[in-house]
């Protein structure tokens, strides 16, 4: 932006705030009145984009804590707006050097040079005299870090598992944003910040654009949960299943089965290990841990209570809870089934 603009324009009037408004008032301000104008959502004409592009214009320069600073600094330095032109009659910076001139105490707008006597101005301060008074001509660009950004996105569970391609809108949705194409890694988890490098906001000359660091929401599996690149999954077996022996369908992450074997008296809390059916990361492959849970039925008919009776009378002498109880140091009894 041209330096005389700096002069001529009062960009807290465009905004609509007063110089001393802070920056959440700047913003604010800046995306009521984006909307309010945007070309997609109002049609009034020519006007409109012209009023549209001196709000973005403001926000540019109020938006930035360094232009702002450089921004006062300027109107201050000139009571608030005093017009003068950028060169004298010869192409010279004549008017702005007899503002300096009187400024820093030089009779009669004579030239004021900054630096050693005899040597060339400073070139910091004539680096910033010309991004500020450049006649309209680009003035030397500041060489500012690239910023990381921050977003979030949400994923089903089989995108945590597989790794998923998303688009993400970063920006203000006032005046358009951008929008960056991302790949999230296969195995992330739930609460998990992933950064892209590269994806942020750009820097300066020379150096590099910022990260762009995206915090991953996974919605729960109503079977599934991830552990590392592991995925867990609870399979139901009858009791007699669970003493006899079992071969069972267990469900994987791509739709189908895997058979496995359940051994004879397996025990409620065990796992079984189906190999390279968790998630593929670049790392490894994972499992699928399956935890055996016993079912009990809520309703038996009479057949079937009447069998586990006599089995409950085969198996009275054998005590399920006698280890359990000396661990916990208690005195066996006579009567044990007693309540009293």
């Amino acid at each position: 932006m041209a330096g005389q603009d700096w002069f001529e324009k009062d960009f807290y009037s465009v905004l609509g705030v007063p110089p001393d408004a802070d920056a959440d008032k700047i913003k604010k301000a800046y995306r009521k009145l984006a909307r309010q104008y945007h070309p997609d959502t109002n049609s009034s004409g020519p006007s409109t984009e012209r009023r549209f592009k001196e709000i973005g214009e403001a926000y540019s320069v109020l938006g930035d804590p360094e232009q702002r600073q450089q921004y006062d600094a300027v109107r201050a330095m000139t009571r608030g707006g005093a017009r003068f032109s950028a060169g004298g009659p010869d192409g010279g910076s004549a008017g702005f050097e007899d503002l300096l001139g009187s400024m820093f105490g030089t009779p009669g707008g004579s030239r004021t040079r900054f630096g050693p006597p005899g040597a060339a101005s400073s070139p910091m301060f004539e680096d910033l005299l010309g991004g500020m008074f450049a006649g309209g001509q680009p003035g030397p660009q500041v060489r500012r870090p690239g910023v990381d950004l921050r977003t979030e996105v949400t994923l089903t569970f089989r995108q945590a598992v597989e790794g998923a391609m998303v688009n993400l809108r970063l920006g203000d949705p006032a005046t358009g944003g951008r929008t960056v194409n991302a790949r999230i890694p296969a195995g992330v988890r739930d609460g998990q910040r992933v950064r892209l490098a590269g994806k942020g906001r750009g820097g300066g000359p020379g150096l590099p654009p910022g990260d762009l660091v995206v915090t991953v929401h996974v919605e729960a599996h109503p079977v599934f949960c991830l552990d590392g690149e592991d995925v867990r999954v609870t399979v139901p077996v009858s009791f007699p299943e669970a003493v006899l022996g079992a071969q069972i369908d267990v469900p994987t992450l791509d739709g189908g089965t895997v058979r496995l074997k359940v051994p004879p008296g397996f025990r409620p809390g065990q796992v079984l290990r189906a190999k390279g059916r968790g998630a593929r990361t670049p790392r490894r492959t994972g499992d699928l841990l399956v935890t055996v849970q016993i079912a009990v039925p809520q309703k038996l008919s009479s057949r079937a209570r009447k069998a586990l009776e006599e089995f409950a009378e085969l198996t009275a002498d054998d005590s399920l809870r006698a280890e359990f109880l000396r661990t916990a140091g208690v005195q066996p009894r006579q009567g044990a089934g007693d309540a009293r």
